[in-house]
């Protein structure tokens, strides 16, 4: 996997600042060839540096109001298949192999506390699941962002 260029930080910057911009917009934007915008845009989604439309979705629009971490510990040897079979549950979005007291973190999403309980008790209900712990997302104090890590690279520095 290739990382990422000072002029492709640029680029996806530019993205940042106008989501829905043509490739002759960011062409012009940039001062480069629509080309080499193109060029750029599919070398960096080939190699996976672009997450998936639907990531910018956010659940509270699709009325999932209720955001928790779940901290998943595994029996030994079904780590695969958990994560399998926790991936088919729509309410886990996203799921993270770690160390320390668990085996994964599950960001999951919840209409309320009860449906959220139903989540949880899915999750435990997969093979291979031992135990799980929940935290509540109260508030969100800092979003995921990479931008200044872009504007960063933009700059040139590593």
């Amino acid at each position: 996997m290739s990382s990422i260029d000072p002029l492709d930080a640029r680029l996806l910057l530019a993205l940042d600042d106008d989501p829905t911009a043509s490739a002759v917009a960011l062409a012009r934007t940039l001062g480069i060839a629509r080309n080499t915008v193109h060029a750029r845009l599919a070398r960096l989604q080939r190699e996976g540096h672009l997450a998936v439309p639907s990531a910018r979705v956010d659940a509270r629009a699709l009325g999932y109001e209720l955001l928790a971490f779940v901290e998943v510990v595994l029996s030994q040897g079904h780590s695969s298949s958990a994560v399998s079979e926790l991936a088919r549950i729509p309410e886990v979005v996203e799921l993270h192999a770690t160390t320390g007291r668990a085996d994964l973190l599950a960001r999951v999403v919840a209409r309320d506390t009860p449906d959220l309980y139903r989540v949880t008790n899915a999750m435990l209900e997969v093979d291979g699941v031992l135990r799980s712990s929940t935290a509540i997302v109260l508030d969100e104090a800092l979003p995921y962002r990479v931008g200044p890590l872009l504007e960063r690279r933009a700059g040139g520095a590593g």
